[in-house]
């Protein structure tokens, strides 16, 4: 009995340990140790890092300056973006998702609706990895969250930013001026994680702080940095748990709020 207790014991007690281990990991981190060994189903889009697809082919091309993606506004100003969340969450993990998706009302115009027939609207799922696509698609649009690892404040977020239009911070235009990638510390097939897209920055200087931006080690080989701050390495970077308030402006430069 007592070394069943024992044994009971060092079970929760590993569980503790990783659930601490996960609740200090940054949004980045966090995205980053789901996905590294994701094994997708047929049905799911190609993906990457946490960015989705219909084909791999489309993943050089930025949705967002190919065609229109934003989610339109209403006669009243508001954004209503329709969602549907599925029955394999637990009450807590949708209670997770929704405060994620309603933060958005406290600093926009824009408005997540439980979907009540609506053709546009974010399926959202938990699915192989955290991940979505850049932009409205259109129709049922994945959003996966996966249970494990992917249900947290400022993963939703990020993920929903995702889908409203936004790329990750060190992809922007300009960030040359801003961050180094060191291509040399980058896992080998990874590279293309770091390339630069044709972002429209809405007249806002770069974001150290945004939660769209990669941590200091992101998808190193060696446990160097692949990410370091110009002028100044010592600026810190990628450890956001919510959003900043540079993109908030953007949010509401983007969607005219």
């Amino acid at each position: 009995m007592v070394a069943q207790k024992c044994i009971l014991g060092l079970v929760v007690l590993v569980a503790v340990s990783a659930w601490a281990e996960e609740e200090g990991l940054t949004t980045s981190e966090r995205i980053e140790r789901v996905n590294r060994d994701a094994v997708r189903s047929p049905d799911e889009p190609f993906v990457e890092d946490d960015v989705a697809f219909d084909s791999e082919a489309e993943r050089n091309a930025d949705p967002c300056t190919a065609k229109g993606c934003m989610w339109p506004k209403s006669a009243n100003g508001k954004v209503y973006i329709a969602y549907v969340i599925s029955s394999e969450y637990s009450p807590r993990e949708v209670s997770v998702i929704e405060r994620g998706l309603q933060s958005f009302h406290d600093f926009s115009c824009l408005r997540f609706v439980k979907r009540t027939g609506q053709t546009d609207y974010l399926n959202i799922q938990s699915l192989n990895g955290c991940y979505s696509y850049i932009g409205r698609l259109g129709n049922a649009q994945t959003l996966s969250l996966q249970r494990s690892g992917c249900v947290y404040h400022d993963t939703v977020q990020h993920e929903v930013l995702h889908a409203l239009g936004f790329q990750h911070e060190q992809k922007r235009s300009d960030r040359d001026q801003y961050i180094r990638v060191v291509l040399e510390n980058v896992i080998p097939g990874k590279e293309h994680n770091f390339d630069k897209v044709k972002t429209l920055n809405l007249g806002t200087t770069y974001d150290y702080e945004s939660v769209m931006h990669y941590s200091k080690y992101a998808f190193s080989k060696n446990n160097k940095p692949t990410l370091v701050a110009i002028p100044d390495s010592s600026v810190q970077f990628g450890t956001a748990t919510e959003m900043s308030q540079k993109d908030i402006l953007r949010l509401n430069r983007l969607y005219k709020c």
